[in-house]
């Protein structure tokens, strides 16, 4: 905290790869002392936003046992990770008697996405629509529920998992993934527009929970309509959807007061995205710089640099490396990059080769964007 210059609303934590128990527990170890020592309650992580609530619930009331909760309240297959189940356990047991005011929060600011296909937005529609449907006339619903299931079809229509790579399978573009994205506005707008009374009738959360879902359904559709996209644009609108998706979630959490954020250091930087997939360059802004464009000072991004994983063959790096120089130190550190940048001056140090896909290194020409860096010297699986 004394490296900010203010304390800040979203304090984000970056990883340069995913599954490592390392990292994990460092975060777990670091959200403990922010509950602790500087009043935070939340913790959002780069998981499914919907399943997420099915944490949220088990840690606030303890709905669900723990085994069931890690089963299906996880995407990506992190319901797996040891360091996830000892934070939800974490979680549990610290809110056990306390006043609701008080207890700690738990959100997945993800979509309902995976690298090789989306969900369907039925979930998240048919949640929203019930959550109107038993509060308000019938008259002022543009549908009903009847032709919701009528225009949603089956699942496997929009889980197909070809349409990742084969627009032409994509049902994102059909008549029916048109009007339903038309639906999925006016519930919104509704939801928006009855607010006062909805949030009498039910709660300040029950209301924000039927907004996650109206964002999930409007973002699902987005996201299936560019699958069905054939232009060269289609790449880099789908990465920018999934992103803007997190970016409107962990705005929704932020508004409920100070949040710790974990996700991979690409989603949370300030600056432009860039990658090649599939032999064309992508250009998008991540989630971390759009949540960054609106709050300003409020959010803060340290990002994560490793020394080994020795388990997946990254050796000791490159002496002439962010990596490498701070290999040199004699134990993990936290360093002040805006100052080490300066430090550095032209002097910048070579990217660092590595030769397992998985992790990113750290990138010396955005060494000034992130607020710090935690480096762990050799993470163990």
């Amino acid at each position: 905290m004394g490296m900010l210059q203010a304390r800040p609303r979203m304090l984000a934590l970056g990883e340069p790869t995913h599954g490592e128990e390392t990292l994990l527990e460092l975060r777990n170890d670091l959200f403990r002392q922010l509950v602790e020592q500087e009043g935070y309650r939340t913790i959002a992580i780069e998981s499914d936003c919907v399943r997420g609530l099915l944490v949220d619930d088990h840690v606030t009331s303890g709905k669900g046992t723990l085994d069931e909760v890690m089963e299906h309240g996880f995407s990506h297959g992190w319901g797996a990770s040891p360091a996830n189940r000892a934070l939800v356990r974490w979680m549990r047991a610290h809110n056990e008697g306390r006043p609701v005011s008080d207890r700690l929060r738990f959100a997945g600011f993800d979509g309902p996405l995976e690298i090789a296909a989306a969900e369907s937005p039925r979930q998240a529609l048919t949640a929203l629509h019930g959550y109107l449907a038993a509060r308000l006339d019938a008259d002022l619903l543009p549908c009903t529920t009847e032709t919701l299931d009528h225009l949603l079809g089956t699942d496997d229509r929009w889980t197909e998992p070809a349409a990742m790579r084969d627009p032409s399978r994509s049902v994102g573009r059909s008549a029916e993934a048109g009007e339903l994205r038309l639906l999925a506005d006016e519930l919104t707008a509704l939801l928006d527009a009855w607010t006062p009374r909805l949030i009498a009738a039910t709660s300040p959360d029950a209301w924000d929970r039927a907004r996650l879902h109206g964002r999930t359904a409007l973002g699902l559709l987005r996201y299936h309509y560019w699958m069905a996209d054939v232009s060269p644009a289609r790449l880099t609108r789908l990465v920018g959807v999934r992103d803007q998706m997190m970016a409107h979630n962990l705005l929704a959490v932020a508004a409920r007061g100070p949040v710790l954020v974990y996700a991979h250091n690409s989603h949370l930087q300030r600056e432009e995205s860039t990658m090649r997939m599939g032999g064309a360059p992508l250009e998008w802004w991540s989630a971390g710089a759009l949540v960054s464009a609106e709050l300003g000072a409020e959010y803060a991004f340290v990002s994560t640099a490793l020394g080994t994983i020795r388990h997946q063959g990254v050796d000791v790096p490159e002496a002439d490396t962010i990596e490498g120089l701070l290999y040199a130190l004699p134990e993990d550190s936290l360093v002040d990059a805006r100052r080490l940048a300066t430090v550095l001056g032209d002097t910048r140090p070579a990217p660092r080769v590595s030769p397992w896909f998985g992790y990113a290194p750290f990138d010396p020409e955005h060494l000034g964007d992130s607020d710090g860096i935690v480096f762990v010297k050799d993470a163990q699986h």
